[in-house]
C-alpha cells in the first residue's frame, strides 16, 4: 500500500503543477491586463493634459494678439497726434518768428520817429513816403502790416 500510495502522490503531483502552472498565468494575465489599463489610463490622462496645455497656449495666444492689436492702435493715435502737435508747433513758430519780424520793423519806425520829429506823428515814416506801392514795393507799410499766416495743412507727414 504504500508503494501506491507513493506511485499516487506522484501522478497527483503533476496535476497540481499542471493547476499551479494555470493558476500562475492567470494571475500574470490578470497582472498584464491591469498594467494594460493602467498604461491606457496615464496615456489618457497624459493626452488631456496636452490638450488641456494647448488650449491655455492657445488662449494665451489670442490673448497677446488682443494686447498686441490695441498696442498697435495706441502707437497709431499716438503717432498721429505727435505729428498734429508737430504742425502745430511748426505753425506757432512761423507765426513767432513773424510776429518777432513785424516787432523789429515796429521798433525801427518808432526809433526813426523818435529820431527825425520827437515822436509825435509829424514826421511820416519812409515808408508811407510814397504812396505809389507799384512804383516803390520796399517802401510800403501796408504790405509790411499783412500777417503771413502759416497754415496747418502746409507739413503733412502722411
Amino acid at each position: 500500500m504504500v508503494s501506491s500510495s507513493g506511485g499516487s502522490t506522484e501522478s497527483s503531483s503533476p496535476l497540481t503543477n499542471s493547476g499551479s502552472d494555470e493558476n500562475l498565468q492567470a494571475l500574470m494575465n490578470q497582472k498584464r491586463n491591469k498594467r494594460m489599463l493602467s498604461n491606457r489610463e496615464s496615456a489618457r490622462r497624459s493626452r488631456m493634459r496636452k490638450q488641456e496645455h494647448l488650449d491655455n497656449l492657445r488662449a494665451q495666444l489670442n490673448q497677446l494678439r488682443n494686447d498686441n492689436f490695441q498696442i498697435r492702435t495706441i502707437l497709431d493715435i499716438s503717432t498721429q497726434q505727435y505729428f498734429d502737435v508737430e504742425t502745430q508747433n511748426y505753425v506757432l513758430r512761423t507765426q513767432a518768428t513773424e510776429l518777432s519780424s513785424r516787432l523789429n520793423s515796429l521798433a525801427d519806425i518808432l526809433q526813426f520817429m523818435n529820431l527825425n520829429g520827437g515822436g509825435g506823428g509829424a514826421v511820416e515814416p519812409p515808408a508811407m513816403a510814397h504812396s505809389d506801392c507799384f512804383a516803390y514795393p520796399w517802401s510800403s507799410l501796408i504790405m509790411n502790416q499783412l500777417p503771413i499766416m502759416a497754415s496747418p495743412n502746409m507739413l503733412q507727414h502722411h
